[in-house]
Parts: structure tokens; sequence; C-alpha cells
């Protein structure tokens, strides 16, 4: 397209991850010149995402100009791209109340953000703010597409197809690319070299192939490497984080024949075989980090201080690509030199084991036309079966919030793999009561009185 795209990021005040995504769009010639729109409610986080911005164009000599706004609708007019990522409730309270609820009934968490009574409540709180980004795009930027980057992300996906349909939208997540990345470490081969293609539901992904690039041209299956690394101890290498060894998706490789695209932690709360009432042994062999992601905000929290001192003293911002997706979809739209992406969007027959209006992650084509999904077919039996387990959580949190049927979230909680190995139904039911109660006004006015519901 001729002209400058206008890129418009609604939860501007996630600075850092701000500073990756338009740093990747600035550097690409293309899109040097775009307007980029920060909104956000915090105006403390608002001013430091302006100062980062404007640093990273002037370190990068472009001609791309910042502007600010409180007013979601008013960030939005004539948008081109809007680019999602916001935390409703934050670490504190909402974070806070999701595992420390569940733990007074010896409901144990690791992540808490996608799945499981954690992921659930985070769905009710953070879809109606998603809805109104789509209310105002439409009003005003009805051609824009969606880049969403915010959990839970299958539930988001599905929940404004369903709602506003014509939206353009796409999840985002780097697992698929950041586990790819980690398994070719792993083997000790470089990353260029490897061939996949991956599909599933967002978090429960598997790499269908997963090859590695011969002298001749053609491609070997790693799967077998990938295995006998595991079972003589080479795999997998310690990662980023010491908490979280990896070892619950290797042990899985060799249960289901296929490797999973996110990481251990998360995996382990997506099933009910790992965290166990008096098991404290599984915890102990497979490395489980309980209470994962609260420990994670804190330390994110203290870094951000630092940070975000720095970046105000700073005269200059380095720029280091990140392996996000954002920029070579916005430079593919914009220009039509295609990309591929693996994205969230609904499934309409993509993965034909999987249901149709479900929210599936797929290899996607990216061009001028937007963004493609592409066919995958029926998935191995047994993939189909489990990602069933987590699609019936998300279905009927989509359903409670599409209906505003308070039923619905016991049902979601009730279904979750999980919390039904660990609780019965009377725990379940009073656990939801006390998960909405404390929740209160950050969850949407149907879910918030507190009553218990009667079985027949």
């Amino acid at each position: 397209m001729a002209g400058n795209p206008k890129i418009t990021f609604i939860g501007a005040g996630s600075t850092v991850f701000m500073k990756n995504i338009i740093g990747d769009v600035l550097q690409r010639p293309a899109l040097s010149g775009a307007t980029i729109a920060l909104m956000d409610l915090n105006p403390q986080r608002l001013e430091e995402s302006a100062i980062v911005v404007n640093k990273l164009i002037s370190t990068l000599g472009v001609k791309a100009k910042a502007e600010t706004y409180s007013d979601q609708r008013k960030a939005l007019s004539g948008a081109d791209f809007v680019v999602v990522a916001f935390q409703i409730g934050g670490y504190e309270p909402c974070t806070v109340t999701d595992f420390e609820v569940p733990k007074k009934y010896g409901l144990r968490q690791t992540i808490a953000d996608t799945l499981g009574v954690g992921g659930i409540m985070r769905g009710l709180r953070t879809v109606p703010h998603l809805w109104k980004v789509c209310e105002d795009m439409l009003a005003v930027c009805p051609e824009a597409i969606m880049l969403q980057y915010v959990n839970p992300m299958a539930i988001n996906t599905w929940a404004i197809s369903e709602k506003y349909p014509t939206i353009r939208q796409v999840g985002l997540c780097h697992s698929v690319q950041g586990t790819a990345m980690e398994l070719a470490h792993d083997l000790d081969i470089p990353y260029e070299e490897i061939r996949y293609r991956a599909a599933g539901i967002n978090h429960m992904a598997f790499y269908l192939k997963f090859e590695h690039r011969q002298a001749d041209g053609s491609y070997r299956n790693l799967y077998p490497d990938l295995l006998r690394a595991y079972r003589e101890g080479r795999a997998p290498k310690p990662g980023w984080n010491p908490r979280c060894p990896n070892k619950v998706r290797y042990e899985m490789l060799t249960r289901l024949g296929y490797f999973v695209t996110e990481s251990s932690e998360h995996f382990a709360e997506y099933t009910p075989y790992f965290i166990k009432e008096g098991r404290e042994d599984l915890i102990e062999k497979f490395g489980i980090p309980l209470d994962e992601y609260p420990k994670r905000c804190i330390e994110q929290i203290e870094r951000w201080k630092g940070q975000a001192e720095a970046y105000r003293s700073a005269d200059k911002i380095e720029v280091t690509p990140s392996k996000e997706y954002a920029s070579s979809i916005i430079n593919s739209v914009w220009t039509g030199e295609p990309s591929v992406i693996y994205g969230n969007v609904r499934n309409n027959g993509c993965i034909t084991s999987l249901p149709e209006n479900c929210a599936a992650e797929v290899p996607c084509l990216v061009d001028a036309s937007g963004i493609q999904p592409t066919f995958i077919g029926d998935l191995p039996p047994q993939l189909t079966a489990l990602m069933r387990t987590n699609i019936n959580v998300q279905e009927l949190t989509v359903q409670a919030l599409m209906t505003e049927n308070r039923e619905h979230i016991y049902h979601a909680a009730m279904m979750d793999p999980h919390t039904a190995a660990e609780l019965d139904l009377d725990q379940i039911w009073s656990l939801v009561d006390d998960l909405l109660a404390a929740h209160g006004d950050w969850l949407p006015e149907w879910a918030r009185t507190n009553r218990k519901v009667q079985a027949a």
C-alpha cells in the first residue's frame, strides 16, 4: 500500500513488550514512517512508553511518529493494525486471587493464565474488554487487523469470533517458534536448519513434523534423536529459568509420540497427570514449578523499575529483533511480500478432527489479502483427544460469556482436567463461588453476585 500505516497499541503500558514489537516494526523499511498510536489507562506507564518509542525513532533515524491517547476509540480512529496487550486486573489483585483462593482447597497451579480455574477467571474478566476494542474498531477502523497478544488466548480468540465475526483478528503467541529454538539447542543443531509443521490449539499444538535439513537437501526426522537424548539424560538442557526444567514435555513425547509447543510448566496444569495431592514425588521428579507465575510477576515488576529508569536516562535504545510475529504480519499485509506465521484463528475446518468454531493454532500465509490459515486435516487421535479436554473448558467459558449464564462458569471448572482430578463437585462449586466473590468488580456484572447453583 502507498503511504504509511497507522499502528495502534492498546495496553501500551506493557512497555518492554511494546518496545520489542515497535522496534521490529520500525526496522522494516516499508513501515519506518508509521504512526504509532499508544493507548493506556495508566498515565505514568503511557508516558514511559512514549519516551521509549521516541528514543527508538531517534536511535533508528526513521520518520515514524508517536502519539499518546487515554481514549481508546480516538487511538483506534483510522488504524490499519491494532496490537492488543493488556492484563485485566494485573498481578495484584487478580493473579494473586487466582492462585490464593484455589490453594485453600488444596488446588495448586503453576501459571493459571490459560486454562484451569485461573484461566477461566482471567477469560471472564478479559473478554468484555476485548469486545469493547472490537466495538470501537467496527466504529472507527472496521478493516483493521487485530493482533491479539492477550491470555487466555484460545478463549479470547474464540469469544471474539463468536460475537464479532467480521473483525479481522489473529491471536499471537511465541511458543511455536520459541520451542523449536529450544529443541534445536537441545540437539545442538542450528535453528536455521530445522523444518517443522505444528498444529492444534494455543499452548497445546504439537509438531506434526520436526526435521533437520541434510547436506543433500533432504530432511531427516528428529523425533528419534529427541527421544534418545531424553532417555540418555542429555535433554532437556538447562533453559532460561532454573525453576522450570522442561521434563514434563519430554515425558509426554514418550507417551504421545509428538512434542507439544508450550512449556512444561504450562502443560503440567492442562492435564491431570502431574500435580496431585500427596504425590510430591511427581513434583520432584518432573521439576514442576508450583506458583511459578506469581514469582515471575514479582521479578518482572522489580526488573521494570530499573528498566524504566534506564530508558529515561538513555540517549539511545538498542534494538535487537525479537521472535514475535507482529512485524512480519504488518509488513506482509502492507507490502504484499508473503510470510508464514503461526496464528490462532477460528478453526473453520482447518483441523478436521476439532470443532469448527473452536480457536485453532495453525500455520497461516500472510500477504496483501491478510491472514490465510492453511488446511491441516485430522490430527493423530491421541492429540485430538487431549486437546478436546481443554476445548471443553474453553467452550463453556465462551458460552458463559455469550449467554451471560453463570451456571456455565461452574460447568467449565467441572470439566477442567486438573481441577476435576483434585476436587469433588461440592468443592468445585464452592471454589467458583469464592473466586467470583473475590474478583468482585473485575468481572462483568452478570457474573458478580455470589450464589450457589443448586443441583437438581
